[in-house]
């Protein structure tokens, strides 16, 4: 525990209705709070001269960097990899997410495409098309999600409404993440790399995987070509975190080759995906365009971790959803 903190100014971009802001402006009370449009840069560029704490819609950038009295930046999304630059720790500024906001939603998307996978929906829907009837050879003795194991990569939010949505579809759970921890209810297996464990068992024993990390140095193109190559030659590879986590390549030529049976990925390096990438034309790949249907309360979700992190500032508790200089993420220079 730090002592109190103060809040003397707040400046915010976020998109919220009039009565969002107004409960942004209530939490931060007796604060000056300041709203403009991302896209006004003058506001900006003043009320950052005296501003304490920052609520963005997106990602933070040099100005905040350099602003001389703000301690705590608040990025209203998950994946805070653009924000978690080297000058960003070495300057001790604090940032946090709104990680959790859409998690069930995004759990749900990875069973959309390990549904879709595993019934094998693309032809299915062919065949109804075309009024082909039992169109799919041996489909009767395609084995359906129930027994299979499931491997969870992250075990944050997302993480695990994954890992408790595969034990209600009768899985088998294996979870890999940072940190130790007991397992729940809903994790048959925890790997944990704190304590020396690998993320090969997961590779080696899951079925279906799905990717739930952050998107770190530690972890860009954690499954590449010979990550793939320990997959189960009938697994499917789903990734709703970031699209670096996944050598692109590489997973084109293994679905090429038939080394993993599918794919479904909502995420990409390079957004949005280019029309000539060869992801769009690999076998049995599913593509989502990085959007899931929302939350119904998925401000309200934002608005409460945000109020409640105001209260733990002020208190000099530890924050929700804090970046540390473990989430360290340097991106890789474009090339011609």
């Amino acid at each position: 525990m730090t002592s109190q903190r103060t809040i003397s100014t707040v400046l915010a971009t976020v998109p919220f209705t009039g009565p969002e802001i107004e409960q942004l402006r209530e939490a931060f009370a007796p604060a000056e709070f300041v709203w403009c449009p991302a896209d006004d840069a003058a506001t900006i560029a003043e009320v950052l001269q005296r501003a304490d704490v920052a609520v963005l819609e997106g990602d933070l950038d040099d100005r905040f960097v350099a602003a001389p009295h703000l301690r705590w930046v608040h990025c209203d999304h998950s994946g805070l990899n653009r924000s978690a630059r080297a000058d960003v720790f070495e300057r001790g500024l604090q940032v946090t997410g709104s990680a959790g906001r859409s998690a069930p939603a995004l759990a749900q998307h990875g069973f959309y495409f390990a549904l879709a996978l595993t019934f094998d929906a693309r032809r299915l829907l062919e065949n109804q098309a075309d009024h082909v009837w039992r169109g799919i050879e041996d489909y009767f003795w395609r084995p359906a999600l129930w027994g299979k194991t499931l491997g969870v990569v992250g075990f944050g939010h997302t993480g695990r409404e994954m890992a408790a949505l595969g034990k209600a579809f009768g899985m088998r759970v294996i979870v890999y993440r940072r940190q130790d921890e007991e397992p729940p209810a809903s994790v048959d297996v925890l790997l944990a790399a704190d304590r020396g464990d690998r993320i090969d068992r997961l590779v080696a024993e899951s079925d279906v995987i799905m990717l739930a990390a952050q998107l770190t140095d530690e972890t860009r193109h954690l499954f590449d070509a010979p990550r793939l190559a320990q997959m189960k030659d009938s697994a499917y590879l789903i990734n709703l975190s970031r699209g670096p986590l996944i050598d692109e390549p590489a997973l084109v030529e293994a679905l090429a080759q038939g080394r993993i049976a599918g794919a479904g990925l909502d995420v990409f390096a390079h957004e949005p995906l280019p029309a000539d990438s060869p992801l769009w034309d690999a076998p049995n790949l599913l593509i989502t365009p990085h959007m899931t249907p929302r939350m119904p309360d998925k401000t309200q979700r934002s608005i409460d971790t945000i109020t409640e992190n105001a209260r733990r500032y002020r208190a000099g508790e530890p924050l929700l959803n804090a970046i540390t200089p473990r989430d360290l993420f340097t991106p890789v220079p474009a090339t011609s």
